[in-house]
């Protein structure tokens, strides 16, 4: 009994050490927010911004829970950026071999944002669809 005491405790510091390395790219951030700020711009080429291993991205639209986030990743995520409780944000989260890598969170800049009838982008199909919402 103890052993798999321990064995269990052992894959928990495991998990919870490979959720604390994953960082929020503020950089790709900063990029998109100048690509939306930009009203004559339909569209944001992610491959285009990013300088790291991927080879899936998940968009998340605000309120999504984290339940449904873990369960589109098939892997788990803790999400920091509490989506489940904002409007304010989307969320891009990194895959790299079914490993979150890096997340981000895209202001929405009154716009809504979407990858179409996908579920994920790659890196040769890396377009996001920007909604522009004009108030009157």
């Amino acid at each position: 009994m103890k052993i798999i005491s321990v064995i269990i405790f052992s894959l928990l510091l495991l998990v919870g050490c490979n959720q604390s390395s994953i960082q929020q790219n503020t950089e790709l951030e900063e990029s998109i927010y100048s690509i939306v700020e930009d009203k004559n711009l339909s569209e944001i080429n992610i491959n285009s911004l990013t300088n790291f291993d991927w080879d899936k991205a998940f968009l998340f639209a605000p309120y999504t829970t984290q339940e449904s986030v873990e369960e589109q990743l098939g892997v788990y995520f803790k999400d920091p950026s509490k989506i489940d409780i904002r409007d304010d944000i989307y969320l891009l989260v990194f895959l790299n071999e079914n490993k979150v890598v890096l997340y981000a969170e895209i202001n929405r800049q009154q716009s809504d944002f979407s990858v179409g009838e996908k579920e994920y982008i790659t890196p040769s199909s890396a377009s996001i669809n920007i909604e522009r919402m004009y108030l009157n």
